[in-house]
C-alpha cells in the first residue's frame, strides 16, 4: 500500500489554519518541535502513529479526518480533498473542471 504523506501533511496544515493557529501553536499543543511539524506539513518527514495521534488530540479530530483516502491505491484517494476544493469553486469553474474530467475519461477508453 502506498500512503500519500504529502496529502496527510496538507490536511494537517489545513486543519491548523482552519483554527487560525501558527505552526508553533500546534507544535506546542502536540508536544512536537516546530521544525518537525513543518517537516510533516511539507512532506519532509513521515510521522509515526504516536505523532499522528498527538496531532489528532491537539486538533480535536479523529485519525480518519487526517488519514481517510490517503492510500493512493484506494478508490477514495483524494475524494474528500477534491470535494472540498470543488466546494470553493464558482459554477463557471466547476463546469470547466467537469469538462477537463470528461476529456480525461474519454481519452482513457
Amino acid at each position: 500500500m502506498t500512503v500519500d504523506f504529502a496529502l496527510i501533511g496538507r490536511r494537517i496544515e489545513a486543519l491548523r489554519k482552519e483554527r487560525g493557529w501558527t505552526q508553533g501553536k500546534l507544535a506546542e499543543k502536540a508536544e512536537l518541535s516546530n521544525n518537525y511539524l513543518s517537516n510533516i506539513e511539507h512532506n519532509h518527514s513521515i510521522p509515526s502513529i504516536e505523532t499522528l495521534m498527538r496531532l489528532c488530540v491537539a486538533l480535536d479530530v479523529t485519525p480518519n479526518d487526517i488519514l481517510a483516502g490517503s492510500s493512493s491505491e484506494g478508490k477514495d484517494y483524494m475524494t474528500t480533498d477534491i470535494i472540498d476544493l470543488l466546494n470553493q469553486c464558482t459554477p463557471q469553474e466547476k463546469r470547466y473542471i467537469s469538462g477537463i474530467i470528461r476529456v480525461l475519461l474519454s481519452e482513457r477508453q
